[in-house]
């Protein structure tokens, strides 16, 4: 498939959900080896004795552990289109975390397409909304705006 081509079946698909990933759970010791390499050991995150005496209830997942789980979701979603060499994270436009992750919730990313760009002769840039849910919730865990770049074989 020629870049041109991925972005004419890409635009078809602009306003629509274009992938829901599977579910992963968040563990306690998931958040503290995230602590250990992130060097953010602030004790709401890692001491669920002292955590347990405030409005969570609980330790709570580092906003940035769950933001982190959105590449796997994508791995679920975006397999590589037939010329695509790579796919590349190019960053985010908005991002707010909206409800905190707790030890033993189940996280999903789902994302929209929002816009379809051809960068330049081997590139497209997709912006995609991203809702990373929380099982049994109603309000997500994060919603972001995520631009990543697809990658074309310059002779494709």
């Amino acid at each position: 498939m020629s870049i041109d081509d991925a972005l004419a079946s890409l635009s078809q698909q602009i306003g629509t959900e274009v992938g829901v990933s599977n579910w992963i759970s968040v563990d306690q010791p998931m958040i503290d080896q995230f602590a250990a390499t992130t060097h953010d050991d602030q004790w709401i995150h890692i001491d669920p004795e002292r955590a347990a005496d405030t409005p969570f209830e609980s330790t709570i997942a580092h906003g940035f552990l769950t933001l982190s789980l959105a590449s796997r979701f994508a791995y679920d979603c975006f397999p590589l289109m037939d010329g695509q060499t790579m796919g590349i994270n190019y960053g985010f436009n908005r991002l707010r975390f909206l409800t905190p992750v707790r030890p033993g919730d189940r996280l999903r990313g789902r994302f929209t397409l929002s816009q379809v760009t051809k960068r330049n002769a081997t590139e497209l840039l997709r912006t995609l909304a991203l809702m990373i849910e929380i099982d049994g919730s109603e309000t997500p865990a994060l919603v972001a705006e995520w631009l990543g770049l697809a990658v074309f074989d310059a002779s494709a």
